[in-house]
């Protein structure tokens, strides 16, 4: 699993003491699920589920997770390179339609987003 090292920097909310659990989490549910080449960039998707949170309640981060999941999973491709690529592609896109603008509303990010 692509564990981040350790950054006290980091501002998504993601605690490095529990990149174990994460670790043990990640290995059982990928090898459940039979994905066992999968590397999980944790700071992504922790960093996507934390924003969205925060533009639309603490049910947001799971759905965008589940969702930007489903769209890498969607690209036709076996490729390691290929689908993390996807994966960041989702994040991004999912990034910008949450994204909150200064009014308390969320903009329209994702009119121009188009897969």
């Amino acid at each position: 699993m692509n564990a981040p090292a350790p950054d006290d920097g980091r501002h998504d909310g993601h605690d490095s003491r529990h990149d174990g659990q994460l670790d043990d989490l990640s290995r059982r549910l990928t090898q459940a699920l039979q994905i066992l080449d999968l590397e999980i960039d944790y700071p992504l998707l922790l960093g996507l589920a934390a924003d969205t949170s925060r533009a639309v309640g603490p049910d947001g981060g799971p759905i965008s997770t589940f969702l930007v999941g489903y769209a890498a999973g969607m690209t036709n491709t076996s490729d390691k390179q290929a689908v993390t690529e996807a994966i960041e592609r989702a994040v991004d896109v999912a990034g910008q339609a949450t994204r909150k603008t200064g009014d308390g509303g969320i903009e329209d990010g994702w009119a121009n987003t188009a897969q």
